[in-house]
């Protein structure tokens, strides 16, 4: 008896070595379409980007866990062209691959060129202008084998095959059908993998939203024809065992092989709050994959997937930490635009920025004045100071929580004809507009804060060193995807508009 619990005890020992806690998101806030590629023990990720500039954000992590954001891909106007570009428009889903000493990065540019690739010896960059391919549909991908590259989308909803040259783009064979799918509505998002001597074909079904899910076929041939997987699909949150979870819309995925051997996939999806609404947009996860010898791939035990899940030992545990920023820095990756910035409109020094007032109003989204970062976390507070001496009359300054163009709380400060001025906590809701508004009599610095709790934005303001002032409450289902719409999620950042300048001391956002 001694024995068989002695070996009980140390199988037990065994099992909770080699499992681990996994939190998701990996890549929390509007960080969708999410592939990575493996060089050596670096793991190298990218996401889309839509109507931001600049566009595509790259991400490093050694463990899978942890990821740093590196830059962005596309951090030149002339790689990028976003005119007209909304959260509808603008850069869909990328893919990286890496190939005898290049990064390829490969994606769709939707209303301004269709699908390109660029490439870099350096993940950090410089990218290369684009290569413009023939091949259309969107979500491209590629596959590299015996000296060929191979490039795969979904043009007329069926996943197409061709071969390409590499350095230029050019389309050298037909493009051919390979699959459909299972029926699920638009089937996008391809990769090919090679295993066990069967080409792999992984794509997403069902649309990105609540029916949102990831189905496999395979095939000896590279042109098919490809055989769908009796388990299909192998990811979906959209079932009797994943319908209670926060987790929602899962889909769109790649895989990758660990140096150790084993397998993991990363996908996007989005979480829930105040009901059956997401507003921080889609998300990046991670789960781990089973990949037996000539054997279907199974993700997480064909589990649903949860923000905490026992796995299979990573290489590193998330790392608890409270991200906060101050200074306005335009180097740090993590700012972005609404389409491609008029330079003149932002003018950085100390740690603030003057941002001169654009004639689009960020409903009208034509190149409006704003500069922000993603909100990644429902419990938030972002803060700035705008000298009143330097708010032109006819300028809105302020700051905001922008989902989509029709789509966004601001608190802003207008100064009027005698030099009052004015704090007003508006919403844009599709064609819906309503302000709260506040006179300041004397002030010289005002301070805007919103705060996220719960299901809540809160919107305050202080003159002078006096105490905040609760304007306005608003619910965050109201700038959520099921209500106002876009594939994007909310980025809080500071914009002028009308005429004139504003000075913005520091832009403070903090989050647990």
């Amino acid at each position: 008896m001694r024995k068989v619990f002695l070996l009980l005890m140390t199988w037990v020992a065994a099992m909770t070595v080699s499992a681990q806690s996994l939190r998701n998101p990996i890549i929390p806030g509007y960080h969708p379409d999410p592939s990575f590629c493996r060089v050596n023990s670096d793991f190298y990720l990218v996401n889309s980007s839509f109507q931001y500039f600049p566009g595509v954000p790259i991400f490093h992590s050694t463990d899978l866990v942890n990821w740093k954001q590196i830059g962005n891909v596309l951090d030149r106007s002339s790689q990028l062209n976003l005119k007209g570009a909304s959260s509808w428009l603008g850069i869909y889903a990328p893919t990286i691959r890496y190939h005898e000493g290049v990064y390829y990065m490969i994606t769709t540019n939707v209303g301004n060129g269709g699908n390109f690739m660029v490439t870099a010896k350096d993940p950090k960059g410089p990218w290369s202008e684009p290569i413009w391919l023939e091949q259309q549909g969107i979500d491209p991908s590629l596959w590299f084998e015996d000296g060929k590259c191979y490039m795969m989308s979904n043009p007329d909803n069926t996943i197409m095959l061709c071969e390409i040259a590499p350095a230029t783009g050019k389309q050298l064979t037909e493009s051919r059908p390979l699959w459909q799918g299972t029926g699920g509505r638009y089937p996008e998002g391809p990769h090919i993998y090679k295993k066990d001597g069967y080409y792999y074909l992984l794509i997403s079904e069902g649309g990105t939203e609540l029916a949102h899910r990831l189905t496999i076929a395979r095939s000896k041939d590279i042109y098919g024809p490809y055989e769908s997987n009796p388990a299909n699909p192998i990811l979906t949150n959209c079932n009797m065992k994943g319908q209670t979870m926060q987790i929602q819309g899962t889909g769109h995925g790649d895989f990758v092989q660990a140096a150790d051997g084993s397998w993991w996939i990363t996908f996007l999806a989005y979480r829930n709050f105040g009901g059956s609404y997401h507003h921080l947009g889609r998300e990046t996860y991670l789960a781990p994959v089973e990949w037996k010898k000539g054997e279907w791939p199974v993700v997480n035990g064909g589990n649903p997937i949860d923000t905490l899940m026992q796995v299979p030992a990573l290489f590193g545990t998330l790392a608890d930490s409270v991200k906060s920023q101050h200074d306005i820095n335009p180097k740090d990756p993590q700012w972005v635009y609404i389409q491609n910035p008029i330079a003149d409109n932002y003018r950085f020094a100390k740690g603030g920025v003057t941002l001169k007032a654009s004639a689009s109003t960020l409903t009208e989204n034509s190149q409006p004045t704003f500069i922000g970062r993603r909100q990644e976390s429902n419990t938030m507070v972002m803060e700035t100071e705008i000298d009143v001496a330097s708010l032109d009359k006819g300028c809105e300054a302020g700051i905001t929580v922008y989902q989509i163009h029709d789509g966004h709380f601001d608190l802003a400060l207008v100064k009027d004809d005698k030099g009052g001025v004015e704090v007003q906590a508006a919403y844009t809701i599709k064609t819906l507009h309503q302000a709260q508004k506040a006179m300041l009599a004397k002030a010289k610095k005002v301070r805007l804060r919103i705060t996220a709790v719960a299901d809540r934005y809160v919107f305050e303001y202080a003159a002078d060193g006096a105490p905040f002032t609760t304007l306005s409450r608003q619910a965050c289902s109201l700038v959520s995807t099921e209500v106002v719409g876009g594939f994007t999620g909310v980025v809080v950042g500071m914009y002028a508009q009308g005429k004139g300048a504003a000075r913005f001391n520091y832009f403070d956002y903090i989050e647990n």
